[in-house]
């Protein structure tokens, strides 16, 4: 999943080379959001090593793109991700813990 080009880099911040993922949300991270995400507890997002941990098949499911098709549908245009500790793990539970960016579903 790694040579999908979406996935070269942190879902997150957009750094290149992420060795790390959340398995439950199957996105790939760079260390620092990995750090993030670790924060925000197993009931959230449980991180693994892309290459330290072992995975099964069922851990890797999504990829970036379609991650952030789910949980950044209603990012504006013109947004920017944020670079700033503070602000990245601001932007991070918002989008997960929060889920202030996901498209609401009609009923």
């Amino acid at each position: 999943m790694l040579r999908d080009e979406d996935n070269k880099y942190c879902v997150d911040c957009d750094a290149k080379g992420p060795r790390w993922a959340s398995w439950n949300l199957g996105i790939f991270l760079c260390i620092r959001c990995a750090g993030f995400h670790r924060n925000l507890g197993v009931h959230i997002s449980r991180v693994k090593s892309v290459n330290l941990d072992s995975w099964t098949p069922e851990q890797v499911q999504m990829g970036n793109s379609r991650a952030r098709a789910v949980y950044e549908a209603n990012l504006p245009d013109s947004f920017r991700r944020p670079q700033t500790d503070s602000t990245l793990e601001g932007f991070i539970r918002a989008k997960y813990e929060a889920k202030k960016h996901i498209a609401k579903q009609c009923n």
